[in-house]
């Protein structure tokens, strides 16, 4: 008659467990505020937004080669 007494062994403990879990999370002490964060990944941000700002200045010296080119194709053409 082992087997009777195993599985109601376990059974007992799977219902403490279950109980167990049911507790509600004990909430954080508000007398003390959080403890500030560091900044995180900034090398990885930086690396990330230096080819984006490289692009973004770039950008601005086509745009101006862009539009002489048109004056100059419209000063040739007459216009």
């Amino acid at each position: 008659m082992p087997a009777p007494r195993l599985a109601l062994a376990l059974a007992a403990l799977a219902a403490t467990f279950a109980l167990a879990a049911c507790n509600e999370p004990v909430p954080p002490d508000k007398q003390e505020p959080p403890e500030p964060q560091a900044p995180q990944a900034t090398e990885l941000r930086d690396a990330i937004q230096a080819p984006i700002d490289k692009a973004r200045a770039v950008d601005a010296q086509v745009k101006d080669a862009a539009q002489q080119q048109r004056d100059a194709i419209e000063a040739q053409a007459g216009g």
